[in-house]
């Protein structure tokens, strides 16, 4: 909601709005942002809500029982989601560049907004998360970019709203079990490349390369880790320290560029083979799109280094579904030292569509010293069925002979993640849908430090 909000206050809208996470005192740094941009907060208790002329945007997360829709209701005012008001936007541009997926959404479109904004190409970018090479001190939240017509935006099919979405260029990147079913899928993402001009498409990934078989070659930009017939792929991959190395080959352009991408996995070369694509599809000369990335700065908790201390390199990280959880530990395989994981899942709903997926990941990925640490689901209120908890995670994962310890709160694993670090270790904060996970992590930085300290 953020970025939406900030696009539309600087094209001359006035914007107000309302946040469970207000009223709970949470965030309130990012609060403070938005005022500070002319934006108006109020209680959820629909006191914000003035007259029939307004237009009532809400998040998937917002319930029709919340007291601001009620009152939108009872006073006429246009209802709208978010991906609503969003397609309206991006079907609006004169172009528009459309990234969709199960896994690296945010990461890409971070990617193709820092090449088209070093190309000169000016976009206005809505991402879901804060891209580290637009944060200012005036900017910390930087998951928009205020520019031109072209329109860069990540689209989420969680809800299903992608089939809203009529982009120019659609990037998939893959498709993998995370909100729907398969079957739901794969309808919503082949619908979605369906209604585009030009689709990028990952060859690696069974279902989008069934995709690409399927469509015209004409309109295809398709990309490979190890297909060298796809138009962009990549070879000579090396994990290092400071990111990865690999080649860009460019098969229309018979070019073959190295790249130092300062972002570390083999799944973040596929995001800018991705990105690459995309940029090349705005016109951007391939030559150019490369050497950006070399300046890529990153995702905001994308495997985020908070720190280190006393031996120990404390982690911050986004991934939320087994798809993502598993790029991550093989990124962090690729170097030694134990893991210790604490992920906190993103909701009971997640966790219950996902429950096999999540013990299949966790037993297959973890290492054998590696130790799991589980709460139970971020839960900020509504109606909720609770018929799976982290219990049955643990349990799962424990039957497949991986340690993993369940615990009733985050604050119990802070307290063990200390008692089992040592020096070496990485410690990995994972999870979805809260903020406050980043000063989780900075608390046990500190913890660290203070241990450090006091040795």
């Amino acid at each position: 909601m953020l970025p939406l909000a900030l696009i539309l206050r600087a094209q001359g809208c006035a914007v107000s709005g309302s946040d469970r996470a207000l009223d709970q005192g949470r965030t309130s740094e990012k609060f403070d942002f938005l005022r500070a941009h002319g934006i108006a907060l109020f209680p959820q208790d629909g006191s914000g809500i003035g007259g029939p002329e307004l237009i009532v945007v809400t998040s998937a997360a917002v319930e029709a029982s919340i007291p601001d829709v009620a009152r939108a209701r009872d006073l006429g005012a246009r209802l709208m989601t978010r991906a609503e008001l969003l397609a309206e936007l991006v079907n609006a541009a004169p172009r528009a560049v459309g990234i969709a997926g199960t896994s690296g959404k945010s990461t890409t479109t971070g990617m193709i907004a820092w090449i088209l904004h070093e190309a000169g190409k000016a976009p206005t970018v809505i991402n879901g998360a804060v891209m580290k090479n637009f944060v200012t001190p005036e900017a910390p939240y930087a998951s928009a970019l205020i520019g031109g017509d072209l329109v860069v935006a990540e689209v989420d099919e969680s809800d299903g709203s992608i089939c809203h979405y009529h982009p120019e260029i659609a990037v998939l990147n893959n498709i993998a079990l995370d909100h729907k079913s398969m079957d739901e899928l794969r309808t919503l993402f082949g619908d979605f490349v369906a209604r585009s001009r030009v689709a990028v498409l990952n060859l690696d990934n069974a279902d989008t390369a069934a995709m690409a078989g399927a469509s015209s070659s004409a309109r295809l930009i398709t990309y490979s880790l190890s297909d060298g017939s796809a138009d962009l792929s990549a070879s000579g991959i090396a994990p290092a320290q400071d990111g990865i190395e690999f080649l860009v080959h460019g098969r229309r352009e018979g070019l073959s560029l190295p790249l130092h991408l300062p972002v570390p996995g083999y799944h973040n070369v596929a995001n800018a083979l991705a990105a690459i694509a995309a940029a090349t599809a705005c016109g951007v000369e391939l030559r150019t799109a490369v050497t950006a990335l070399a300046g890529f700065r990153g995702i905001s908790r994308r495997l985020e280094v908070a720190g280190t201390a006393n031996g120990v390199t404390v982690i911050d990280d986004f991934a939320h579904n087994p798809d993502k959880i598993a790029a991550t530990l093989t990124t962090l395989h690729a170097f030694p030292g134990r893991l210790l994981v604490m992920f906190q899942p993103h909701g009971y709903g997640p966790l219950r569509h996902m429950k096999d997926g999540f013990v299949d990941c966790f037993a297959g990925e973890l290492g054998d010293e590696d130790v799991l640490l589980m709460p139970e689901p971020v839960y900020f209120g509504g109606t909720v069925d609770r018929s799976v908890t982290s219990a049955d995670i643990v349990h799962g994962v424990v039957e497949r002979g991986r340690s993993a310890e369940l615990f009733a709160d985050r604050g119990a694993c802070g307290a063990r993640l200390m008692e089992l670090a040592e020096p070496g270790d990485r410690i990995v904060v994972m999870g979805a849908r809260d903020d406050s996970l980043s000063e989780f992590a900075a608390a046990l930085l500190a913890t660290l430090r203070s241990k450090s300290t006091a040795g």
